[in-house]
């Protein structure tokens, strides 16, 4: 029986492969959401996707950001998207390319953003995401820091830290770390 059931589905795929096309490639529960939710998206004007492997992977893609507002302002700053199969049960792995003075985010790009760890609900989206990130660039987040030095700035003298983030997005040096620039 199991044999039968064998030969059928070879016999689909001769058929497929008769009319001059490929097999089509079944999606997984995961990419079919991402599909609905990119076509779905809602970007800021300050953001922008890209697929840098091509559209037939919708796993990997990468969003800009160019914040209009806060600190950052002028800068742009590349985030990579991982979407696990598994999504949307697991949410994306999201990584800054971008090496920034940011309490959020640490020098090596891993990102502090609730809904990417213990907040993370399978109703959450990449618009939801790409709204999440653009947050941290409007308000950053001295409570719950990844780079703790640049959070410590941030609540001790503003001032300072308005001027840390513009040297470091020039292209500059805070304290011994170099940034290249992001303007």
């Amino acid at each position: 029986m199991l044999n039968l059931i064998k030969i059928k589905g070879q016999k689909k795929e001769d058929a497929a492969n008769a009319n001059g096309k490929p097999p089509a490639k079944k999606q997984s529960p995961g990419e079919l959401r991402l599909h609905k939710d990119i076509a779905e998206l809602n970007l800021p004007k300050s953001t922008r996707i890209s697929f840098p492997n091509g559209k037939d992977d919708l796993m990997n893609f990468e969003v800009t950001i160019r914040p209009d507002e806060g600190y950052y302002v002028g800068g742009k700053f590349v985030f990579t998207f991982q979407v696990p199969p598994a999504y949307p049960h697991e949410p994306p792995k999201v990584k800054c390319k971008t090496k920034v003075y940011h309490p959020n985010i640490d020098l090596e790009g891993n990102v502090c953003l609730n809904i990417l760890r213990e907040d993370w609900k399978p109703v959450l989206n990449v618009n939801t995401i790409v709204y999440g990130l653009n947050l941290l660039f409007s308000q950053p987040n001295d409570e719950d820091p990844l780079n703790h030095e640049a959070a410590a700035v941030l609540r001790d003298n503003p001032e300072k830290f308005e001027r840390n983030v513009q040297r470091a997005m020039a292209g500059g040096y805070v304290g011994e770390v170099h940034f290249p620039r992001c303007m």
